[in-house]
């Protein structure tokens, strides 16, 4: 007697899955992805990447930097804004992406591949869509993590695989966004449900689509909840549980907020910021000064009230910084009128420890050469004995322990 062959059992036979659950979740990821994109290219901008090429970590962006201008200084608030919306929108659409893609997993397994050109042009649009989106939020949430696992510069990749995940997106929404209108007009009207994504033969029901839609949605709400803080900042900073900035402030005194480096990661010895350092101030007709920190002291000082605020998405609260404005610095240095700035710093090995400010941020009086931080000498992890601090700019652009300044040469 032969054995009888054995049928394997759809594996699609969800009743959650159908035109109208996929077209939901589709329209959210619309509004999410294209808020994401903006902000990234925001974020990018930031670093005003067309000023130098320390500045710039995607070297060869070509016309893909057409959207590119000067960074403004106003709000101070900004670049805290835009990026803390970046990585926060990122995270708390993970649970949004992962159920639209269990939603049209079966058109991945679609037999055959193409059926027609057009039909092979669209398939190779979804494959490029679903590894660019991977790809985006894998890297996005390691680099938010701080755990720089990926091969190479987290910039580049970011960058160039945002416009190739953009590319597809549009295609996709070019194609998707009026059917998906029309699937949820029908739902309205109270038309039945037809179409691929269908199961012929659905299994029985385990939850509602409607408690589907209830499950992402919490998944999604935890995240913001354990997320944002680190953002936000003040109380809601302790409820960023899964943020490596979250949590209670580090430390107690002035210098207790947060920090990426410490000074010991940097290889900064409290030998290099003791007596023998001086800050050596350059201009464009090569007057040249060695500044001692007593001597900076003894320029005018003043306060400004500013956060700091990373790619990674946290950011401070204001502190109130105390210093030698950036512009007086450029006056000793003999320059006249508006000036960039290439600035260096003691670090000696990695990214950022060299960059450029435009001339509309040294002129801000609010940008300083900082000395002291809430009424107290900063701390070697802070950047003792001096650091830049200048609104909107991103968290690297406020270089820390620095060594030179160089107006005018860019």
């Amino acid at each position: 007697m032969g054995v009888l062959p054995r049928t394997l059992p759809d594996p699609w036979r969800s009743p959650l899955r159908g035109p109208r659950f996929t077209a939901v979740l589709g329209l959210v990821l619309l509004v999410g992805m294209t808020l994401l994109f903006v902000t990234g290219l925001l974020s990018y901008a930031a670093y005003n990447p067309n000023l130098a090429a320390v500045n710039d970590k995607t070297p060869g962006k070509g016309l893909l930097g057409f959207y590119l201008f000067s960074w403004p200084t106003d709000p101070h608030w900004l670049y805290r804004l835009t990026q803390g919306l970046h990585v926060t929108v990122g995270v708390v659409l993970v649970p949004v992406l992962l159920a639209k893609l269990w939603s049209v997993v079966p058109k991945l397994f679609a037999l055959p591949p193409a059926r027609s050109i057009g039909h092979a042009l669209e398939r190779l649009s979804l494959l490029l869509l679903v590894g660019g989106a991977l790809f985006e939020f894998v890297t996005g949430i390691l680099n938010v993590q701080l755990d720089y696992l990926f091969p190479g510069s987290f910039y580049p990749l970011h960058f160039y695989g945002a416009w190739v995940f953009i590319s597809a997106f549009i295609v996709h929404a070019v194609l998707r966004v009026p059917q998906a209108l029309r699937v949820l007009r029908e739902r309205k009207a109270g038309l039945p449900e037809t179409g691929d994504l269908v199961p012929a033969k659905p299994a029985e029901p385990t939850v509602s689509r409607r408690g589907a839609f209830a499950m992402v949605g919490a998944g999604s709400l935890l995240l913001l909840v354990t997320t944002a803080g680190q953002s936000i900042g003040g109380v809601w900073r302790r409820t960023a549980l899964l943020a490596p900035h979250g949590g209670a402030d580090p430390g107690t005194g002035p210098g207790r907020f947060q920090i990426n480096k410490t000074a010991a990661v940097a290889g900064i010895r409290t030998a290099d910021t003791g007596e023998p350092w001086r800050l050596v101030v350059t201009g464009p007709k090569g007057t040249v000064h060695r500044l001692t920190r007593d001597d900076l002291l003894q320029l005018p000082q003043h306060t400004s009230a500013l956060p700091i605020a990373c790619v990674e998405g946290w950011s401070t609260d204001d502190q109130h910084w105390s210093g030698v404005r950036l512009r007086d610095l450029a006056a000793l240095a003999g320059t006249d009128g508006d000036t960039d700035v290439f600035v260096e710093s003691l670090q000696q090995h990695g990214a950022f420890r060299k960059a450029a400010l435009r001339h509309n941020q040294v002129d801000d009086p609010r940008s300083l050469l900082a000395l002291r931080v809430n009424g107290a000498d900063l701390t070697l992890d802070h950047g003792y004995p001096a650091r830049v601090i200048v609104p909107a700019a991103p968290g690297v652009l406020n270089t820390k322990w620095v060594a030179r300044m160089t107006f005018g040469a860019l």
